[in-house]
């Protein structure tokens, strides 16, 4: 169960809402059902220590947002949408990351939280211009949900991130506020 009801934004089925500290607890439990759906593309935090350094990055880093797409009537949380390296000024961009959990994947819901955390990026709070999403070529859901959402393929970075082990390719898709209807 969430720790907090009040969404920033919502949908037919899920609410968006910023992560807190008081979220561990649930966060990691759901992350640690989730290994086999997300490895080897991401590994979000599974322990209480991680998940507080995680978090501490997110809610005092300026320059990253993190937030929990929740079920709207049981406020469970389904999955996770990061905003990184926010800069403001001439360029009003960030980078996102993303993922479901196991119990919620292929159900819709992040596509619908997704869309919600475009429209608070792009909207009066953050005031973003262009979001972008790098991920590994071989991640089909992942893609799915970049195009889902709008995202256009802009290019292939090799070698870009440093993850399970060793450094991953990635495809660039990105999405600007011109491109949302």
């Amino acid at each position: 169960m969430s720790h907090s009801t009040t969404f920033l934004a919502t949908g037919p089925r899920v609410g968006i809402r910023h992560l807190t500290y008081a979220d561990g607890e649930a966060f990691t439990t759901l992350a640690r059902a989730s290994r086999e759906l997300h490895h080897p593309w991401l590994a979000p935090p599974v322990t209480a220590e991680q998940y507080a350094v995680y978090a501490e990055r997110l809610i005092e880093d300026s320059s990253r947002a993190g937030f929990l797409v929740c079920e709207r009537d049981s406020g469970r949380i389904a999955g996770y949408v990061n905003i990184n390296n926010i800069v403001k000024g001439a360029f009003l961009s960030g980078a996102l990351g993303y993922g479901a959990f196991a119990h919620a994947a292929g159900k819709g819901l992040m596509t619908e939280g997704l869309r919600l955390v475009i429209a608070y990026a792009f909207g009066p709070a953050l005031a973003l211009h262009r979001l972008e999403i790098n991920v590994q070529p071989r991640n089909a859901a992942s893609i799915a949900l970049a195009r889902r959402c709008g995202f256009r393929l802009e290019g292939f970075s090799p070698d870009f991130l440093y993850i399970d082990g060793a450094w991953r390719d990635h495809e660039r898709w990105a999405l600007t506020r011109d491109m949302v209807r």
